[in-house]
């Protein structure tokens, strides 16, 4: 069995004297879509602001491809394969789609593939063509999402970490986009979804950790986490 992609042990961390997460322990497998789900204040963002090189930890090791990442900046860590689209898709007003895309290559030199990265990136999201030389942050919310998927993919991770994919957008967006995650990981990226949509995040997801108020206090496969009593009750209103 291959060794975990992203493994946590431990980790705790806040911002000044607030701690707001309390020795979470999770594992995700190389290849496979996992997912964090919690209610509102449960730390799922700090956790991935925290992975990425935001938030520093105060204990814990947090360890990618076998390697800690130890006090790398948030720079090193994206260098490392680690990308992670923000809550609220954070574009770059005044800049075209094309121009958002590409920051996310803003650390590769290799100009062939990073040309051969934006034709895929276009080819997954048509529309991002379309509207290649529109001002990113007057598309629609999902097209933005589009937009922040992509400039994550431009990196070239190995680990894509997402932050409320479905947050305001119709259902049939959100559908687009879940089939868009679908072919990114049959394309061999790694995903870590965090989401309260939990019936969205388990029909992607194989594996599931639940968070509250700062911990891991559940993890599983989504099957089996699905026909636990009191995730139906407190997350899918069964």
């Amino acid at each position: 069995m291959p060794e975990p992609l992203l493994v946590i042990e431990g980790l705790s961390a806040g911002y000044g004297d607030v701690r707001v997460l309390w020795g979470v322990d999770l594992a995700v497998e190389p290849g496979e879509i996992a997912c964090i789900v919690g209610s509102n204040g449960a730390g799922k963002t700090t956790l991935l602001r925290t992975v990425s090189g935001l938030v520093a930890r105060s204990a814990g090791r947090i360890v990618f491809n076998g390697k800690d990442l130890g006090s790398l900046s948030a720079n090193e860590i994206i260098a490392r394969g680690i990308a992670h689209v923000p809550e609220g898709r954070r574009l770059f007003r005044g800049l075209s789609v094309r121009d958002n895309l590409l920051l996310g290559a803003y650390l590769r030199r290799d100009e062939t593939d990073i040309r051969r990265d934006l034709d895929y990136v276009f080819s997954l999201f048509p529309i991002l063509r379309e509207r290649a030389r529109q001002d990113a942050t007057t598309l629609s919310g999902g097209e933005q999402q589009m937009c922040a998927i992509g400039r994550g993919i431009m990196s070239r991770p190995k680990l894509l970490m997402i932050d409320e994919l479905s947050l305001g957008l119709a259902p049939r967006l959100v559908e687009r986009l879940s089939e868009a995650l679908l072919e990114i990981n049959r394309s061999g990226i790694t995903i870590l979804l965090v989401e309260q949509d939990v019936l969205t995040a388990f029909e992607l997801a194989r594996h599931a950790f639940v968070m509250e108020t700062g911990r891991v206090t559940l993890h599983g496969t989504t099957a089996a986490l699905a026909e636990n009593p009191s995730i139906r009750q407190a997350y899918l209103g069964m």
